[in-house]
């Protein structure tokens, strides 16, 4: 997996990077630059290049699902995280049941079956975290149901897991009464028949935001290891185009960005992201917020950030 890069001048990176909405001006080049260009790998979803991304060191840059990228980070692979949120959501309506069926609420979830893509979907960790820690959920007490594996092939999902048959979704599952609720997330449909596992979701997301400091990140930008230490220079620029298309693209809301961007912004939210993939076993141990960033991305958006 090893990468050497051009010690000086211009230098073209493999980008896996989706058609987010904070990062268009950046992908369609009304942000250019004379040090980075852009190799896009387009797959028809992102999340499926990150096997090649964590397997086998395919891409110089990118976006990474913030929980695969803690378990690849843990496992040694060569990657580096930036304080660059590329895509978040507050994540407590994602996961819903069939009211159809009768109303099922996080105390009923121990014993019953739930629908997840993966066990080790950050959509799953992060709502799995607020079960636990908001509603004293046992999780491991509840069967997840599961159609695909991790994106490490190191990871072994634990025994509490189970996979649907092939063909199977969460949706057509909880829909037959297959199982008792699924997370959906941006898959979830207008459909009256979904309720929220979760009641009054935007209430209750926004008052643990405001007494935790925590806006759930999806998926951050991320670096090989390699360009961050040849090429810091490169890694600034990066960064600097990121926040730019960021600012363009998806300003500030309700007195609120979620697509936080630098370290201090973020520990908030990476220390929790950390906490709840320990306590699930999707990572071995806990490691340090500062642990996920090197000498040039801890400093990002920092005075303290050399001049490029």
């Amino acid at each position: 997996m090893d990468k050497n890069y051009p010690a000086t001048g211009p230098v073209t990176l493999t980008t896996l990077l989706a058609d987010n909405a904070s990062t268009k001006s950046l992908k369609t080049g009304r942000i250019d630059s004379d040090l980075v260009r852009f190799d896009y790998v387009d797959f028809p979803l992102v999340f499926d290049g990150f096997k090649p991304m964590v397997r086998e060191g395919r891409f110089d840059f990118g976006e990474l699902a913030i929980v695969t990228f803690l378990q690849a980070r843990l496992l040694g692979k060569p990657l580096v995280l930036l304080p660059a949120v590329i895509g978040a959501r507050f994540q407590h309506h994602c996961i819903c049941y069939d009211a159809h069926r009768g109303v099922i609420a996080p105390s009923d979830l121990e014993g019953r079956r739930v629908a997840v893509r993966s066990y080790t979907q950050t959509t799953g960790v992060w709502v799995r975290g607020v079960l636990q820690e908001e509603y004293g959920v046992d999780t491991a007490r509840v069967t997840w149901v599961c159609f695909e594996d991790s994106h490490l092939q190191e990871f072994r999902d634990p025994s509490n897991v189970v996979r649907a048959q092939e063909g199977k979704t969460p949706l057509g599952m909880l829909l037959a009464g297959e199982v008792d609720a699924a997370l959906l997330g941006s898959d979830m449909p207008v459909d009256p028949r979904l309720q929220p596992v979760i009641p009054d979701p935007k209430t209750t997301e926004l008052d643990w935001h405001r007494r935790t400091g925590v806006i759930p990140m999806n998926h951050m930008a991320v670096v090989h290891a390699d360009l961050a230490t040849q090429r810091p220079d490169a890694v600034r620029e990066i960064y600097r185009m990121l926040l730019e298309s960021r600012n363009r693209d998806t300003p500030a809301g309700g007195g609120m960005q979620m697509r936080q961007f630098g370290l201090e912004a973020l520990r908030p939210s990476l220390d929790a992201a950390i906490r709840f993939a320990f306590a699930q076993g999707v990572i071995s141990h806990p490691i340090d917020v500062d642990e996920l960033f090197d000498d040039t991305t801890r400093l990002l958006g920092t005075q303290a950030q050399l001049p490029a």
